[in-house]
């Protein structure tokens, strides 16, 4: 069922993007591509989607992404700053209108009693402005990748609702 509406957020963000002439990348860890493939199972997507990254290591996300290793060394991967630095390295280093990064503790192991299993950053960043969302998920490690993957889309959609 969560797949069904994952499907018809990614329609909705495909069909702003392209009514905006807008291109989207994505930096994805805990999702590990499911946001890039909800995306590109949508016909069309070509015209909207720029490419995506799955930077599940600190060292894919200074290497490719840029991120400064003392963000993540003061932060940790898992932080509102990692997040946004995701998200606004997909705009200003690769071509894109909008990015999102999504980084997070999918679990069952790695939480902590400050960085919970469920605990995700989501950033979100076009060439005017950058924000962060927290979210708390429960469930299986597929439950909460599918949920924080659901839960960007919104977010996304309703950022570019009444963008600019």
């Amino acid at each position: 069922m969560v797949w069904k509406d994952i499907n018809k957020e990614s329609r909705v963000l495909i069909d702003k993007l392209k009514q905006l002439s807008f291109k989207i990348s994505a930096a994805e860890s805990c999702t590990g591509g499911l946001l890039s493939s909800a995306i590109v199972n949508n016909s069309g997507a070509s015209e909207a989607f720029e490419r995506s990254f799955i930077t599940y290591s600190n060292e894919a996300k200074i290497n490719i992404l840029k991120i400064n290793n003392n963000i993540i060394e003061k932060f940790g991967a898992v932080s509102k700053q990692t997040a946004h630095h995701m998200a606004s390295s997909l705009v200003n280093n690769f071509n894109a209108d909008v990015g999102i990064g999504i980084t997070g503790i999918a679990g069952p192991n790695g939480g902590s009693k400050n960085k919970p299993v469920g605990l995700v950053w989501v950033g979100f960043s076009t060439k005017n402005k950058i924000t962060t969302k927290k979210f708390l998920f429960n469930g299986n490690r597929l439950d909460i990748r599918l949920k924080a993957t659901l839960e960007s889309l919104k977010e996304l959609n309703t950022i570019l609702k009444n963008y600019p």
